[in-house]
């Protein structure tokens, strides 16, 4: 705010604007809070969900000699915002970021960073604060939105303004822009589409089997509501400086010094720039270190540079030579660093069951890109709670993704999973979620984790071919395989001209425009998400990456099921789910007085044994083998005598002229009559039978509400 001081500070009117977003009433407002931050705007609906976002950007103090953009993001849940007091017993303040905060972080970054000029260096702060949330509602695409508008407020060298829509599609076929968390989790497709006016610049998607008409259809209606909260962005901007003014911010720049580049054009001729082409990706840099090197030389040679001047800005020109000859050569010739044509996918190798123990795993393997897959299968009690602003869930489903520093030849410390981590690995799981069986088909709690063991690009894609796999491997009853790839696309934005690249490798993906991944079944999608690096896309440019993408994906999916066609048995080292349904009368005596009859089969065999209100029974062990013997001890246990049932059992008493009574199933007891022990007439019990006697039965007669049973001695 322009002038503002503490003698003026509580007369200030705050600045509020309601628009109707595509039928739905949503209001900025600034003026009111962070007023000494360099912009501030609030953003609601007519549910009173309240997201607070500010914009920082320092201008002093910076790192002058900084090779990157400094700009930080982060999404805060705050546990009040839904009238709830979380935390555990001795901790209630929030600690770190749950997962849904540290993706929100990304996906806000993700659309707004590239808006900003290259080689700026000043450090820029986004946060972004749930304040009030009516628990069914998720802020995240308002997040994109509200950052957007808080950077031009503050007057940011921040080019076009910036939205984020979240759509979902009915099972009907109804759109519902907004959603809430209940109707996105019942939707047959559900997508965060950031862009500008002009075009889309990224894409969250997770979908049940979706063709690519649909989710073309869904991204041109996400576009239609991103140019109107544009527009409502420019409208409240063109307010904002009418009533409270704009303080101007200067940018600070580190760009290398590039008045030699006509000279290493020169000098990196495309026949030298050859060497780069068919190499492995450490033989790639070692040679582009060598051009360094010799570019150097010749700067020096020439005296371009003297011997004790800052050669520093030789790498950054030789590798934007690279660049612009790289894609040249994919633009014109379609010819890529591997030799391979737009369209070809790498070399493919999988395998399966290569880790016994475990209860399913997998290898896959695309060019030197390797992912290592395990599969858990765990109890009912081992679904993870998530505890976050929201009401407490579970999950039965999770995927982790690691990236081992080993994996791209590199020596650093191990860290916790970081936000590309926790990215990658959500990306995969919304890839499978569609295609697992219910709880209620398959009881377990299933957890998927890709060691990334070597990676040259796509590893989050080769994620989802190995979990699919391992899943298999594991005996998951999938409804259909999931494969997946990464597409690039190299473009002209002189002429318009671009290509499209099947299976993106490492250095592609840096050289290229575009990073969109795709999973899907033979049936339809089940995941996306797309980065570009220019303005944006076109939904035909959208058309074509669709299409060359299903073609690799299901040439992938051709590979995978050489390896993997049919689900696998269950490991013997997985734990066994049983049910089965129990009597409501005979809940009671399963339970046994005061729980003893299941506390003791639970402790003989190990096993966890659940009973619902209504008898459904789950049994869980921790091996097959226990699992077995366990229900053959319930159903023991569970056993009640029926006229015709034959055993053989022991005789624990006599009784003198009357009969004898047989003890049988650990618990009941019947008698058999002195009549009923031969077909001869018996004078004396013991001249038959005695105490100890293991004799064969024939239960005659029942009678429960007495508690009688008869028997009949069955003679061999």
């Amino acid at each position: 705010m322009v002038w503002l001081t503490d003698t003026n500070a509580v007369e200030m009117q705050p600045l509020t604007k309601t628009y109707n977003i595509a039928g739905k009433n949503l209001t900025f407002e600034t003026g009111k809070l962070g007023l000494l931050a360099n912009g501030a705007v609030t953003m609601s609906d007519e549910l009173w969900n309240i997201l607070f976002t500010t914009a920082g950007i320092k201008e002093v103090g910076l790192n002058e000699k900084a090779d990157f953009f400094p700009l930080v993001v982060d999404y805060q849940e705050k546990y009040y915002a839904a009238g709830k007091i979380g935390g555990n017993r001795f901790m209630k303040r929030e600690a770190r970021p749950s997962d849904i905060a540290t993706l929100t972080s990304r996906m806000i970054d993700r659309p707004i960073r590239p808006m900003f000029p290259k080689g700026m260096i000043n450090d820029t702060q986004i946060i972004c604060t749930t304040l009030s949330n009516d628990n069914n509602s998720e802020q995240g695409s308002w997040g994109i939105t509200s950052a957007s508008l808080a950077l031009m407020i503050a007057w940011a060298p921040f080019e076009w303004p910036v939205a984020g829509v979240k759509l979902s599609l009915t099972q009907e076929g109804k759109y519902i822009f907004d959603p809430s968390l209940e109707e996105e989790k019942n939707a047959r497709l559900h997508i965060v589409v950031a862009g500008t006016e002009d075009a889309i610049t990224m894409v969250e998607a997770g979908a049940n089997e979706v063709s690519n008409t649909e989710m073309l259809d869904i991204l041109a209606k996400a576009h239609n509501i991103i140019k109107e909260l544009c527009e409502a962005q420019l409208d409240f901007l063109k307010d904002y400086k009418s009533r409270f003014g704009i303080k101007t911010i200067t940018p600070s720049f580190n760009l290398p010094d590039e008045s030699l580049y006509h000279k290493v054009q020169d000098f990196l001729t495309e026949e030298k720039l050859e060497v780069l082409y068919h190499k492995g990706k450490k033989e790639f840099h070692l040679e582009l270190d060598t051009l360094d090197v010799l570019t150097k030389e010749y700067l020096l040679e020439n005296g371009d540079y003297s011997e004790d001047g800052d050669t520093s800005g030789v790498g950054s020109m030789v590798y934007k030579r690279v660049k612009e000859v790289m894609r040249k050569n994919i633009l014109e010739k379609w010819l890529r660093l591997d030799g391979r044509k737009p369209s070809d996918v790498r070399n493919i190798k999988t395998e399966v069951g290569l880790l016994p123990r475990t209860h399913g795993s997998a290898l896959f393997q695309r060019g030197m890109t390797q992912v290592l897959n395990i599969c858990t299968l765990g109890w009912p009690e081992d679904n993870m709670l998530v505890d976050g602003m929201h009401d407490e869930q579970t999950k039965r489903y999770i995927h982790h993704y690691n990236f081992p520093p080993y994996s791209v030849g590199e020596v650093r410390m191990l860290r916790g999973a970081g936000r590309r981590e926790v990215w990658h690995g959500r990306l995969a799981e919304r890839a499978l979620e569609p295609v697992l069986p219910s709880e209620e088909e398959f009881p377990y709690m299933i957890r998927t984790v890709s060691e990334v063991t070597t990676c040259n690009g796509s590893s989050s894609m080769a994620s989802v071919c190995g979990s699919t796999m391992s899943l298999m491997n594991a005996g998951v009853p999938i409804k259909t395989p999931v494969s997946a790839v990464a597409m690039g696309m190299i473009y002209d934005e002189f002429t318009g001209k671009y290509t499209i690249l099947s299976d993106i490798q490492a250095q592609e993906d840096f050289l290229g425009d575009m990073d969109f991944k795709v999973a899907r079944t033979k049936n339809g999608i089940t995941a996306m998400q797309l980065d570009v690096k220019i303005k944006g896309l076109s939904m035909k440019v959208f058309e074509e990456a669709f299409t060359q993408g299903e073609e690799a994906s299901m040439f992938i999916l051709g590979e995978m099921l050489k390896t993997q066609s049919e689900i696998g048995a269950l490991s013997p080292y997985a734990p066994l789910i049983m049910s089965l349904k129990v009597p409501e009368a005979q809940i009671r005596t399963l339970i046994g007085k005061w729980g003893e009859t299941i506390q003791k089969l639970q402790a003989d065999y190990s096993v966890v044994i659940s009973i619902a209100d209504d008898g459904l029974t789950t049994i869980t062990a921790k091996t097959q083998e226990q699992g077995q013997k366990a229900i053959v001890a319930i159903r023991e246990v569970l056993w009640s005598p029926e006229v015709g049932y034959i055993g053989s059992w022991k005789i624990v008493k006599i009784i003198d002229g009357t009969g004898a009574i047989v003890e049988f199933k650990g618990r009941n007891s019947g008698m058999i009559h002195i009549s009923k022990l031969s077909k001869e007439r018996v004078m004396k019990v013991e001249d038959v039978v005695k105490e100890g006697d293991i004799v064969d039965f024939e239960i005659i007669q029942v009678d429960i509400a007495k508690g009688r049973i008869w028997l009949k001695r069955l003679e061999k």
